[in-house]
């Protein structure tokens, strides 16, 4: 399995960033794909993730910001952010997660968002 995550960058408070992960070597229906993010000092923790069907899933702190969505047919998903905060500062992890809940990582994308 490997995940291939792009888009990270530097942006002011308010801004606007979309990150992308292609998938290889997996059967990408079968996976739940998620983003996750680790910000210094903190626990890596959910941001959003979609199963193959469809079905977001949105941390509380990004919901009506953030926006997850997969193209089967890519073996991409895209995690669309708005409205960013200096919070939302941290390393942004793509992962494939299977029925047995087995996490495959990708590398991270840094994400900066200053005041």
């Amino acid at each position: 399995v490997q995940l291939q995550a792009s888009g990270g960058g530097s942006v002011q408070a308010g801004g606007s960033l979309r990150l992308s992960c292609a998938a290889s070597g997996v059967n990408f229906i079968s996976y739940r794909m998620g983003w996750y993010r680790q910000a210094p000092g903190k626990q890596r923790e959910l941001v959003a993730d979609c199963t193959s069907g469809g079905t977001t899933n949105y941390a509380d702190s990004v919901e009506d910001r953030f926006t997850i969505s997969r193209n089967n047919a890519k073996k991409s998903v895209h995690l669309e952010m708005n409205g960013l905060k200096p919070e939302d500062t941290a390393v942004y992890y793509c992962a494939a997660v299977t029925r047995s809940r087995d996490y495959y990582w990708g590398q991270g994308t840094l994400v900066t968002v200053s005041s």
